[in-house]
C-alpha cells in the first residue's frame, strides 16, 4: 500500500495552467478584437447565451454519465459519512461562503470596489458555494484512496438535492445581499444546465450499459469523454475573458482579490468536515472524500448560472472563474494534506 502512488490524469493535473493560458489568450483576443465580438454576448435565448450553453453543456454532460443512480439504493448503508457530506454541503457551505464574501468585498476591499460591484461578487461567490462538486470529487477520492462506490452514493444524493435546493439556497442569500434575483433565469438555467444533462446522462448510461454491458461503457466509451469536459470549459474561459478583459487590464489585481476570499473558504470548510468525521469515527476512506466533497465545487453550473443572471462581462462571472482558476492547486494541496496525516496514523 505504501508504494500506491496514485496520480491525477495529465487534463486534470495541470487544468490550473490551462485555465491561466486561457485567460491570457481571452484577454489578447478582447484586447485585439475589441466591440467585433460583441455579437457573441447578444446571441441570447430567456437570458442564456447560447454559444456558453452549448459549452457548458458539453462540461457537464461527460459529468452526469458517470452517476449511477442505482447505487442510493446503498444510502442507508453506514449514513454517517453521507449526514456529514449533506450537513457541510448544505446547510453550512452556501452561508459560511456568503459570509467570507460580505466581509471581504463589503468591508476589507470597500476602498477598491464600489458598493454594486462588491454586489455582483458576493453573488458570483454565493452560486460557487451553492453548488456541491460533482465529478472533481472522484478524482479527489481516487488520491486519497476513498471508497469509490460510497463517493459514487454522495455524489448521486447530491446532484438530486441540487434540482430541488440549489434555487432556494441562491434566492434566500442573493435577497440577503439584496441583490434583485429574476428568479424565472435561475430556475431555467438548472433546468437547462442540471435537469436536462442529468437526464440525458442517466438514459444514455442505462441503454448503452443495457446494450453493450458495464466494463464497456466504464473503460471504453466513458474515457472518450473525459477530455471534452474539460475542452469546453477552456473555450469557456477564453470566451469569458474575452469580455472580461478590460476590467482585468484597468485592475490587474482582481483576480488576487477575489481569489483571497475563496481560498480561504474552502480549508475553512475542509476542516469542518474532515473534523467533523473524525468525531464521528468516519474511517479514512470515507472521512477523506467527505471533506474534499464540501471543500470543491460544482464550478460549471456556478459559471452558467453567474453568466444566465448577471452576464458574460459580469464581476460575478469572473468570480466564477477565479473559482476553476484557484480550486485544483488547493484542492491538491488538501489532498496531500488528508494523505499524509493518513501515513502518520498508520
Amino acid at each position: 500500500m505504501e508504494n500506491d502512488k496514485r496520480q491525477i490524469g495529465f487534463f486534470e493535473k495541470y487544468l490550473t495552467l490551462w485555465v491561466a493560458i486561457c485567460i491570457a489568450t481571452g484577454i489578447a483576443t478582447g484586447y485585439f478584437a475589441g466591440d467585433s465580438i460583441s455579437f457573441l454576448s447578444g446571441m441570447e435565448l430567456y437570458n442564456v447565451n447560447i454559444p456558453v450553453a452549448v459549452l457548458i453543456w458539453l462540461m457537464i454532460y461527460p459529468m452526469m454519465l458517470q452517476i449511477d443512480f442505482s447505487s442510493i439504493k446503498n444510502v442507508g448503508k453506514r449514513p454517517k459519512g453521507l449526514v456529514l457530506t449533506l450537513i457541510v454541503n448544505w446547510l453550512i457551505k452556501p452561508f459560511t461562503m456568503a459570509f467570507f464574501a460580505w466581509i471581504f468585498f463589503t468591508k476589507i476591499y470597500a476602498a477598491f470596489i464600489t458598493p454594486e460591484m462588491a454586489g455582483e461578487y458576493i453573488a458570483g461567490a454565493i452560486l460557487l458555494g451553492a453548488a456541491p462538486c460533482t465529478a472533481m470529487v472522484f478524482v479527489w477520492s481516487y488520491l486519497t484512496r476513498g471508497d469509490a462506490n460510497y463517493t459514487l452514493v454522495q455524489v448521486a444524493v447530491n446532484d438530486l438535492i441540487i434540482l430541488v435546493a440549489f434555487v432556494p439556497i441562491v434566492g434566500l442569500l442573493l435577497g440577503i445581499t439584496d441583490i434583485r434575483i429574476p428568479y424565472e433565469t435561475l430556475v431555467a438555467s438548472v433546468i437547462v444546465f442540471v435537469v436536462i444533462p442529468l437526464l440525458a446522462g442517466f438514459i444514455t448510461r442505462s441503454s448503452l450499459i443495457r446494450k453493450k454491458g458495464a466494463d464497456w461503457f466504464e473503460n471504453k466509451f466513458l474515457p472518450r469523454f473525459k477530455p471534452v469536459s474539460i475542452i469546453a470549459l477552456l473555450f469557456t474561459l477564453v470566451l469569458l475573458f474575452a469580455f472580461q478583459g478590460s476590467t482585468i487590464l484597468e485592475k490587474p489585481l482582481i483576480i488576487l482579490l477575489v481569489a483571497v476570499p475563496l481560498i480561504l473558504q474552502t480549508y475553512f470548510i475542509f476542516f469542518i468536515a474532515w473534523f467533523g468525521g473524525k468525531a464521528l469515527r468516519l474511517p479514512h476512506k470515507i472521512a477523506a472524500p467527505a471533506s474534499l466533497i464540501g471543500a470543491s465545487n460544482f464550478f460549471e453550473l456556478a459559471v452558467a448560472v453567474a453568466i444566465a443572471l448577471f452576464g458574460l462581462e459580469s464581476p460575478a462571472a469572473m468570480v466564477t472563474v477565479v473559482g476553476v482558476l484557484v480550486e485544483v492547486p488547493v484542492m491538491l494541496s488538501l489532498v496531500g494534506m488528508v494523505n499524509r496525516w493518513q501515513k502518520i496514523k498508520s
